[in-house]
């Protein structure tokens, strides 16, 4: 124990003898067993010469043949010649092969054409089908685009109509004018209605030449009589027409006023007096008028004024 400097690695080492010992002596005592001689494993087969035989004695030597004495030699036939035609029959039985063989590779490339015939039909009808499909998705589509545009018009027509039934309750029946309503509008110096029949009266532009007509000015404001009004000068020397969109309240004054709408032809620096002259006007109160009736006026402007 001179290798071990303290009592315990001392200790460890008298236990693991002991437990060492008591291993061996385990192995020995409780160890696996064996036989002597060991298991042998297949089948035992009989010791014989012939394939078939009777009795109990067994020999020891191999028995002599009873068909066969052992002083005779064996004497092998002498090979005759094939005849001639046994030639033919060989050269006939390959040339059948060939002819087998032949046939059985026509077969196959047969089978193997058909085969492919039978998968591009396939694919053809698979793509008739898919276009048949697109064409039929592309048709009712369309249908569907042309059913709703229909809807859409026949909508638009009858809100269309309805505005007009409405607007001409409203003015007395200016959309169906049977010729018998009084009253003047227009921007010559010919009295009467100036348009069209299927026209807008609230349309800023009469398609004709400039002037001012009897009906004068607040296009869209039938009913409310001739306004009062003033002209304000512009800053610059420019021409034009100016079309003035007018917000009227039953009292006929305009509270609101919007230069430039369709059917200016006046520059813009020519907006603000064309503005500040369409706030001038003044329409007779009606407490019967909307509370806000919305037409337009027209201001002309000309560098010789």
């Amino acid at each position: 124990m001179r290798y071990f400097k303290t009592k315990h690695q001392k200790y460890s080492a008298r236990l693991t003898t002991v437990i060492m010992l008591l291993l061996l002596l385990l192995l020995f005592v409780v160890g696996p067993g064996y036989m002597d001689p060991p298991l042998e494993y297949g089948v035992a087969v009989n010791f014989g010469t012939t394939n078939t035989g009777s009795g109990a004695v067994q020999p020891k030597k191999p028995l002599v043949s009873e068909s066969t004495p052992v002083s005779e030699p064996i004497v092998e036939p002498v090979k005759a010649a094939p005849p001639v035609q046994s030639t033919k029959a060989a050269a006939s039985e390959e040339v059948l092969t060939a002819e087998d063989l032949e046939t059985i590779a026509i077969k196959k490339a047969e089978a193997k054409a058909a085969k492919r015939q039978a998968d591009a039909d396939a694919k053809k009808k698979a793509e008739d089908e898919i276009a048949a499909k697109a064409l039929a998705d592309a048709k009712a589509k369309a249908d569907a685009e042309a059913k709703a545009k229909a809807e859409r018009l026949k909508k638009e027509a009858d809100l269309k109509a309805k505005k007009k039934q409405q607007l001409d309750a409203l003015m007395g029946g200016i959309g169906a004018d049977d010729g018998t309503d009084t009253g003047s509008e227009g921007d010559d110096d010919t009295p009467g209605d100036k348009g069209q029949l299927n026209g807008d009266p609230y349309a800023p532009s009469y398609f004709g030449s400039p002037g001012s007509g009897n009906g004068g000015v607040g296009y869209g404001l039938n009913g409310r009589g001739r306004p009062s009004k003033s002209k304000v000068i512009p800053d610059c020397d420019e021409e034009g027409k100016v079309v003035v969109e007018i917000h009227v309240n039953q009292n006929g004054n305009v509270v609101k006023a919007i230069p430039g709408k369709r059917g200016t032809t006046g520059d813009i620096c020519l907006y603000s007096a064309a503005k500040k002259t369409a706030l001038t006007h003044k329409w007779p109160a009606d407490s019967k008028a909307p509370a806000k009736q919305i037409g337009f006026v027209i201001v002309d402007f000309s560098v010789r004024q």
